[in-house]
């Protein structure tokens, strides 16, 4: 079931009518498999004595409660609808104890229980943002109501149990059991606070800060130690805190930091106050490529932001959600590029994160980096490209108008003034103004306020008399466009790049210009006169977030000659381009296809890379005429495959260019190469088949019907781990028969036995393109099913079922008729419409694009 869906408006009254000081939370990990106790006494004051309010709890049971010493008629306070439990009468000063039993969680939300099947051990963890707390102790669960937090904890003596503060020696309670005693938080919301317990293998280090020594822990399953690489997080964790203090001007606000990679997460990472929860397949099993590595550090730089960006100084409602969000994008991709040796973090954020913030800014569902969030269903679903990718490009652009140092200067003021407080947006951009001396009424409204992204294309005329080997620009402007929806037209600075085809095999810049785009169109005077280039780059150096477009001369030099251009921002920029050309069907998908298989191969960025082969697989699934997938699929195969064997043995490159070709291989002779190197009697020069190759071969093979149940069993019963156990669902799921899909669809949607982690992989196998015929059953199946999934799950599961098993490959009319025939009952809630809402506008996108490729 879902927890309280606090709504903006009773977060506000609760906190003006309480002030909360201090939580003492007393829990017992002892008492059994499914469900925990827990004792909590909670301070608080009240302005208006003789008020009444209500405390977030999610519990099985509340055994008693009693208020300021009075008992609490539990039977008639307790709304369990609503997880909220009235409290009447309060005082000027109060006191609550509450003593409960909660349930451990199986959807990573709350206290999340997992066995490890290597050696049947427990591992707990927490995930609370934005209001999980109350599953697993009563709280006053909203980001404004901080205070200090005392944890104790009762549980085997074996474990480790990590939170936001360190403990005492653990106490005796009885054989093979102790108590551990952590000392008092610094104040800070409720969604920050975090346990982690279990016998976790643990690794430590010390930083030498600002202001003393921070200790620094690393934690992941015994199970998973061997394959743990400290040196590596801890090099990145120190090179963070040093260029994170420096910048801040502000040490770091907690005693301790632990980074704890933990099973069965949802999201990448969370930012509990010293004590971070990572994903775990962070912790590589297999040979990844230097993109994962970026990707890792990225995420421990972006929580390490937070510490400063959202634990020590918070966004008072989940509105300014970006105060947190998208300061800390930007800061990591800031900090990885100064500070750590992935110097070029920027090029893979503009193939990717970037195209993420573009891709959610188009949907119907797009709202302002600052949004509105009336409800916390609002908010869950508000964790997305906008508040992430387009927040950190609109703060990258921030940064070069006001100046670096002026930004910096804001930003420390901003620590100064709200140090453990609560902001909102104004109180952020007055700091800015202050340091700046700029005015940022009118930015804040284009950019902050307003939804929607803009289109910026070049106009020109050529006038023939600049010689003989090119025509000159007679006249040049940049157009803006925006969508009727949102039509604001934003002020943009970019950079123009004019870039010529030297010595026939590189592609240099000739020219740039710098200019601020405002309105429709802008002219250009500084190009009028210049002689056309091969390849014209708008907002080259990426200063701006906009989609942008290639006149015909520059998108046939891009086809043909990406792999010409020597640095690799502007080839992401071209591949950027390029990719939202073939999604707004001004680009043929074959052509885009041509693109990656002529020009991927000397791409140098990994992060890159990966970016563009998982798009060009989603162009063939999905933009590509169905007449065209029979042509389009073995030519990228064929190139997958040459470039595979072209690779230098060992490389990135070699691992995920095979990745690729190991996803499209069809033909007989292709298969057969997967099954040898499956088998062994194939090998590839420096290529280990090691467990995440192995699985992704057996994939294919079984989605082809090369292999199917016994070879699963097989290679479960080889890997039979947490992440084995994963992959053999999504293989299940993938079988091509009907039976298959009606086992996944069953496991997922029917039942709720299966854990999240589970129940992500049997997902991820469900729909394949190959396999349409097999799912069209189930797109009429999917809208009968969804109101009983949004009602019985919790918010993550709901959404994770909604959105990932919608119909997406039935490109086709009917599908958007059963979307629209759905979506006109309006008392549906808000967040499960929002998912529908932007599947139906994937499938309608799709349709345009598949039109645009038959043209």
């Amino acid at each position: 079931m879902h927890a309280t869906n606090l709504t903006r408006l009773d977060a506000a009254e609760r906190s003006r009518l309480i002030t909360v000081d201090a939580y003492e939370v007393d829990l017992d990990l002892t008492t059994g498999p499914d469900t925990f106790e827990g004792r909590v006494l909670a301070r608080f004051s009240c302005r208006e004595p003789g008020a009444s309010t209500f405390i977030d709890v999610v519990a099985d049971t509340i055994s008693s409660a009693s208020l300021n010493g009075q008992p609490l008629d539990v039977a008639g306070l307790h709304d369990v609808a609503h997880n909220r439990l009235r409290l009447p009468g309060l005082a000027a000063e109060n006191e609550l104890e509450i003593v409960a039993t909660h349930h451990y969680s199986r959807t990573g939300e709350g206290l999340h229980r997992f066995v490890d099947p290597v050696d049947d051990e427990v591992y707990l963890y927490t995930q609370f943002e934005s209001s999980d707390a109350q599953r697993m102790f009563a709280c006053f669960d909203q980001p404004d109501l901080k205070a200090m937090y005392g944890f104790s904890v009762t549980a085997p003596d074996h474990w480790q149990v990590i939170s936001n503060e360190a403990h005492e020696e653990a106490e005796p309670v009885r054989d093979g059991v102790s108590r551990r005693q952590f000392a008092r938080t610094p104040r800070m919301s409720t969604y920050i606070t975090a346990l982690v317990a279990g016998p976790y293998h643990h690794v430590h280090d010390v930083h030498r800060g600002a202001a003393g020594e921070i200790p620094l822990g690393i934690y992941c399953r015994t199970s998973l130690a061997p394959y743990l690489d400290p040196d590596e997080i801890f090099e990145i964790t120190h090179q963070g805190f040093d260029f994170f203090e420096r910048q801040f001007g502000r040490a770091y606000p907690f005693s301790k930091y632990d980074q704890l990679f933990v099973p069965e997460f949802n999201a990448g990472a969370m930012e509990n106050a010293g004590c971070v929860t990572f994903l775990e397949d962070y912790v590589f099993r297999s040979k990844v490529t230097d993109a994962s590595r970026d990707a890792r550090a990225n995420t421990i730089l972006h929580e390490m932001a937070h510490m400063w960006f959202g634990d020590l100084v918070t966004m008072r409602w989940w509105d300014d959600l970006w105060l947190n969000e998208s300061f800390a994008e930007f800061m990591a991709y800031d900090a990885a590029t100064q500070a750590t040796r992935f110097t070029d973090a920027w090029t893979g954020f503009a193939t990717g994160r970037k195209a993420w913030g573009l891709r959610q800014d188009q949907l119907p569902s797009t709202h302002p980096i600052s949004a509105d969030a009336p409800d916390i269903e609002t908010v869950k679903a508000n964790f997305d490209g906008i508040t992430y990718a387009k927040g950190a490009s609109v703060l990258r652009q921030l940064v070069a108008w006001v100046g670096p140092d002026e930004f910096m200067a804001g930003v420390r003021a901003y620590f100064q003034r709200h140090a453990w407080g609560n902001t909102e947006l104004s109180d952020f951009l007055v700091e800015l103004e202050r340091t700046s001396g700029r005015d940022l009424t009118a930015w804040s409204k284009e950019w902050l306020e307003t939804a929607g992204c803009n289109t910026l294309r070049p106009s020109f005329s050529l006038d023939g008399a600049a010689g003989a080997e090119a025509p000159a620009y007679g006249s040049f402007s940049v157009v803006q466009e925006a969508p009727a929806d949102h039509p604001t037209l934003r002020s943009h600075r970019i950079a123009i790049g004019l870039y010529d085809q030297v010595d026939d095999d590189r592609l240099v810049r000739r020219q740039r210009v710098e200019i601020d785009v405002t309105g429709p169109e802008t002219e250009v005077p500084g190009l009028v006169g210049a002689r056309q280039p091969d390849l014209l780059l708008l907002n080259d150096d990426d200063l701006t977030f906009a989609k942008v477009r290639l006149d015909d001369r520059s998108l046939q030099t891009l086809t043909h000659s990406i792999a010409s251009i020597e640095d690799s921002l502007p080839r992401a920029l071209g591949w950027a381009s390029a990719w939202d050309m073939t999604r707004d069907g001004e680009m043929r998908a074959r052509d885009f296809v041509e693109l990656v298989a002529v020009g991927i191969g000397i791409e140098s960025d990994m992060v890159t890379v990966g970016t563009v082969v998982r798009q060009v697989r989603l162009v063939l699934d999905q933009f590509a005429d169905s007449a065209y997938r029979p042509v389009g699929v073995p030519r990228l195969a064929a190139a997958m495959r040459a470039l595979t064997m072209g690779a230098a043995p060992g490389s990135d490159h070699q691992l995920a260019f095979l990745r690729t070709f190991i996803n499209v291989a069809s033909t007989d002779d292709e298969l057969d190469f997967l099954s040898g190197l499956l088998d062994g009697t194939m090998t590839l020069e420096g290529l280990a088949v090691d467990p995440d190759v192995r699985w992704a071969l057996l994939l294919r093979l079984v989605l082809t019907g090369r292999r199917g149940d016994d070879a699963i069993a097989a290679e479960l019963e080889h890997d039979n781990t947490a992440n084995g156990r994963q992959q053999a669902a999504t293989v299940k799921a993938a079988r091509p028969t009907a039976e298959a899909k009606a086992e996944a669809w069953a496991a997922v949607v029917d039942s709720d036995d299966l854990p999240n982690a589970l129940q992500h992989a049997t997902i991820a196998g469900f729909h394949h393109a190959d396999q349409r015929e097999l799912l069209r059953p189930y797109r009429d199946r999917y809208f009968a099913s969804m109101d009983r999934v949004w009602a019985e799950r919790t918010n993550e599961i709901a959404s994770s079922i909604v959105q990932g098993l919608f119909p997406v490959l039935l490109v086709e009319q009917d599908t958007l008729d059963a979307a629209d025939e759905y979506l006109t009952d309006t008392s549906r809630p808000a967040a499960l419409r929002r998912l529908v809402l932007e599947g139906r506008d994937g499938v309608a996108r799709a349709m345009r694009a598949q039109a645009f490729d038959r043209s």
